[in-house]
């Protein structure tokens, strides 16, 4: 009988494990802690429930504009027109770069005018550079909502002003922050600069903890009226066993000191309350397991990446693990082939993390007789 398990690697929520730390009493409407080194969610408060953005919507902002580079669509050096509608920002008094219809700004300013001033004129520029119009641009946005299943979010436009039907959770932008992260690392850099100079204005990064934290390297602001104070910030700190990246989301705090301490707060938790434990070594064989109908005998499993688990500080001696596999398993094998899963748990049971098993190395199917000799033996078994 044929049993594949079909469990996703993702975040576990802190409510799986029984007697998880509890976190710190965090002055802000919403926010979501979670470790990007093993995919764990440490805390949250009302994490999925929409609210306006503001600047954080920037962050899908520039992850648009970082595809655009990656796929050859526009350059660093490339230059850009600044549109009246790009000028027209200025109304209002809202977050600015100053560029102006008589500018030809280059990609490279654009972003650090969009990430480190966080620059809304900057956002309208780089949208009709990319798309050919703001309106084009918001549905590459939208589009890529739908591309990850975030259920919680929807844009309407590209600079996070108030707009009816502008709403992200925490737990969405959490997402696409880490997807910056880890799909654009050439990027990121952008995000840990300190101020930024633009036709001789010089504007601070918003970010406060990048001056308090050596450890912060990351990532955006944001504030409206509507959604108050907020700031996705980002660490990785130094551990025996290697770095470990930490995320933190605070939305709707009270103010820009709030902000900063709340998130400082959140981070500095994360790290003392939680220990990262590595499972497995990337590339390392987690189980050798029988093939049928192969040219090989065996099939190496393991996981994509280095296994990391989270677990409440000192109970990495607790755990164990277990794998679960398609039985029998029958060639032809694909590398990369998911046939299986790792379960690792406590030693009550409480679950902490599931990681898909895939195949490490190509079984190509055997011969005629081979394939018959197999066939059988796996009848007569």
């Amino acid at each position: 009988m044929k049993r594949l398990f079909l469990s996703l690697l993702a975040a576990l929520s802190v409510g799986a494990q029984a007697q998880a730390p509890q976190p710190p009493e965090i002055a802000a409407r919403n926010y979501v802690l979670i470790d990007l080194t093993s995919h764990k969610t440490l805390a949250e408060r009302e994490a999925d429930l929409p609210q306006d953005p503001a600047s954080l919507t920037k962050l899908m902002t520039a992850y648009v504009v970082f595809g655009a580079l990656h796929d050859k669509k526009l350059t660093l050096e490339q230059t850009l027109p600044v549109s009246k509608r790009a000028w027209d920002e200025r109304k209002g008094d809202p977050s600015l770069m100053f560029i102006d219809t008589t500018m030809t700004p280059k990609v490279d300013e654009l972003l650090r005018g969009l990430i480190i001033q966080s620059g809304n004129d900057a956002a309208v520029a780089l949208a009709e550079g990319v798309a050919g119009s703001v309106e084009n641009f918001v549905q590459l946005m939208n589009r890529q909502v739908q591309a990850w299943g975030l259920k919680h979010t929807e844009f309407r436009n590209v600079t996070g002003m108030t707009e009816p039907g502008h709403k992200v959770s925490a737990r969405d932008i959490a997402t696409v922050a880490a997807h910056i992260i880890t799909d654009f690392p050439e990027y990121y850099g952008y995000y840990s600069q300190r101020d930024y100079t633009f036709n001789k204005i010089r504007q601070d990064n918003r970010n406060l903890l990048l001056r308090r934290d050596p450890t912060v390297d990351g990532m955006k602001t944001g504030y409206t009226d509507a959604a108050g104070y907020c700031l996705v910030a980002s660490a990785s700190r130094d551990f025996p066993n290697g770095k470990r990246r930490l995320l933190s989301v605070v939305m709707g705090a009270a103010s820009k000191e709030a902000r900063a301490s709340e998130s400082q707060k959140l981070l500095n938790w994360g790290y003392t309350a939680f220990d990262a434990v590595k499972i497995f070594d990337a590339g390392k064989a987690i189980a050798t397991v029988p093939v049928w109908k192969g040219e090989a005998k065996e099939a190496r499993l393991g996981a994509a990446d280095a296994v990391y688990v989270a677990v409440p500080h000192g109970d990495a001696g607790k755990l164990q693990t277990q794998v679960e596999r398609t039985e029998p398993l029958v060639a032809p094998l694909n590398k990369g082939q998911r046939v299986g899963t790792l379960r690792v748990t406590t030693t009550t049971g409480t679950p902490v993390a599931e990681v898909p098993l895939i195949v490490q190395e190509a079984v190509p199917g055997a011969g005629l007789l081979g394939r018959a000799w197999d066939s059988l033996r796996l009848w007569i078994k």
